[in-house]
């Protein structure tokens, strides 16, 4: 009878699970009476804001939550009730029943062990196995998630590995023991758009091959239409509307569902002027290099990037402006290490690039391309090895202390992640004035005038100066952030992946401001990322490197719609798009790409 019921029970059924937590000695409610279940082999997404509740009610299911949270309602995995579990029979459910792949594996991994070991560990403790059955068991996992070298990944430690290889041995330690349900909580959110499309690619041949049911967690549209079957929307800890997951897309019914999709952005929606670009009409003209339409495209694109020559005083349409770059590099070459020994790592290899006032330059690329290094050198924090660089009229081929010292009065930097990048002992009106009172330029009321007109600029209350980082979420810290760094009207601002670490309806709010600031001020900016989506929404221009090189340079139209380059290409056929049946077309589409490439 337990058998047939089993086989008959969906892999994991909620049923009006309530999470509250202690505060101040007050329970309050982080998720109210939340009912789904998960059939065998099916991925339901649960989807919703940082403050949803999609985390903590996924964690109950593990008992993984702190003393001070209470619990109420059902939780059955295959029939069985995990509600009231003691600890000693939870530790036979995680790992071997349920298993879970976290968000960042580099913390969610024991750094002092190899990958090997770690996967072992969990065999030898939920299966009677040999040291040597172990390690055969942990290898062909390695392979079955595809790492590149499965006898050095076993033997490498955590920090050995690429983001993409990481993400991959997690995946396999998760599955190692063929669990009935994994829980997948934001998987791909710090992985670029090819090693996430390659993941989400694993992940569904997983799904397909072993059977298991998938908890995915996200804010990513684009990843629950490639990948999930069902969804979840959650608001203000409650579900405010669940269904298949073409119904969420093409017919929400609820208005946060629908706020959630309007926030995502698509390659297209840079220029109201563009539809959304077609990925197959691009590829195809792309791939072929003799074709009579590209060609002429291409002629455009390069016509237009240089009409600004032709163009009268004052006319105000937007392209590569006349006169002297805020930012130029020639020939530069960036090297970490020292000559010796172990010798260095050239992180960019002869790089030309420019930006000029008044233009958004976005900078695209994997992780370990070199787009963060020209960000660190463009504000005079790291020194070149060859070439030549000017910034702001200032030649920073050969820096000095007090030449790096005048530099940072042109140039400002938005950091990637709000929260580390603000000092937490600051009231925010003191982190916003701190350049200027460093500077000298502003002190007093001079400044605290300053600190209101910059936290209006920013469209934030004027009251918000005497809060403390931990008062503000993810977007008000991150307005802070630009606010500071357009505190001494800089010439140029550098923005290191701005957005990445935001829900998408505050990322979307955090780009309309800095493309009106933009717009405003008129600065010259480096936009740093690998969400294409972003910097066509964005930028001017835009740059794409791979392996330390520019592969290919030119206005927004030219690199999205008519992209050259075989690296480019495989850039934008990764990107998941907000569309279920467009999704499903581009990764046919995307395979195509890596077969013919």
């Amino acid at each position: 009878m337990t058998e047939e019921r089993h086989l008959d029970a969906p892999a994991l059924r909620i049923t009006d699970l309530s999470v509250d937590f202690a505060v101040d000695g007050v329970w309050t409610p982080a998720a109210k009476k939340i009912s789904y279940e998960i059939g065998r082999g099916e991925i339901v997404a649960v989807v919703g804001e940082s403050g949803s509740g999609k985390s903590v009610s996924s964690m109950a299911i593990l008992d993984l939550l702190p003393k001070t949270a209470r619990l109420s309602g059902s939780i059955q995995l295959g029939g069985d009730e995990l509600m009231g579990m003691t600890n000693t029979a939870m530790r036979k459910v995680r790992g071997n029943r349920v298993s879970a792949i976290f968000q960042e594996p580099m913390t969610a991994m024991n750094p002092v062990f190899t990958v090997g070991f770690q996967i072992m560990e969990a065999l030898r403790l939920h299966r009677a196995m040999l040291p040597s059955q172990a390690k055969e068991r942990a290898l062909e996992m390695l392979k079955l998630v595809e790492m590149p070298d499965p006898v050095k990944g076993f033997k490498s430690y955590p920090h050995q590995l690429s983001g993409g290889q990481r993400q991959r041995a997690m995946i396999a330690m998760a599955l190692a023991l063929d669990p009935e349900l994994l829980i997948a909580d934001e998987p791909t959110t710090a992985l670029d758009v090819t090693v996430q499309a390659e993941i989400l690619d694993l992940m569904r041949d997983l799904k397909e091959r072993l059977g298991s049911a998938v908890l995915l967690i996200t804010h990513d549209m684009g990843v629950v239409a490639d990948l999930a079957d069902w969804v979840v929307v959650m608001q203000k800890g409650e579900i405010v509307e669940q269904s298949a997951v073409a119904d969420i897309f093409q017919r929400p019914q609820h208005p946060y569902t629908k706020e959630l999709l309007d926030a995502v952005l698509s390659l297209g929606e840079g220029d109201d002027e563009h539809d959304e670009i077609d990925l197959t009409a691009t590829l195809a003209l792309a791939a072929d290099a003799e074709d009579e339409k590209l060609a002429e495209r291409v002629r455009a694109n390069l016509e237009a990037a240089h009409e600004v020559e032709e163009q009268e005083p004052g006319d105000e349409t937007r392209a590569i402006q006349i006169g002297e770059p805020v930012l130029m590099l020639e020939n530069v070459s960036i090297e970490y290490g020292k000559k010796g020994k172990l010798g260095t790592f050239r992180a960019v290899d002869s790089v030309d690039l420019s930006i000029y006032p008044g233009e958004v330059l976005g900078l695209v690329g994997e992780s370990g391309s070199g787009k963060s290094t020209i960000g660190r050198v463009s504000i005079g924090l790291h020194p070149i090895a060859e070439g030549k660089i000017r910034v702001a009229g200032r030649d920073l081929t050969k820096p000095s202390r007090k030449l790096t010292k005048d530099l940072m009065q042109d140039v400002g930097i938005v950091f990637q992640d709000p929260s580390s990048s603000l000092n937490p002992r600051l009231p925010i009106g003191e982190s916003i004035g701190e350049p200027l009172m460093l500077s000298g330029a502003l002190k007093g009321k001079a400044l605290d005038k300053r600190v209101e007109e910059l936290l209006d600029s920013v469209r934030l209350p004027k009251n918000y100066r005497n809060r403390y980082p931990h008062e503000l979420s993810g977007g008000q810290k991150q307005r802070i952030g630009i606010a500071r760094a357009l505190s001494m009207n800089p010439k140029l601002l550098v923005a290191d992946e701005p957005t990445s670490a935001l829900d998408v309806s505050v990322q979307a709010t955090v780009l309309d401001l800095l493309k009106e600031l933009q717009h405003e001020l008129g600065f010259a900016c480096l936009f740093v990322t690998h969400d294409l989506a972003v910097v066509d929404f964005m930028s001017d221009r835009i740059a794409v490197m791979q392996r330390g090189k520019i592969v290919e340079v030119g206005n927004r139209d030219a690199i999205l719609r008519a992209p050259q380059d075989a690296y480019t290409q495989r850039l934008i056929a990764a990107i998941p798009v907000p569309d279920p049946d467009k999704q499903r077309s581009r990764r046919e589409l995307r395979k195509q790409i890596l077969e013919a490439t």
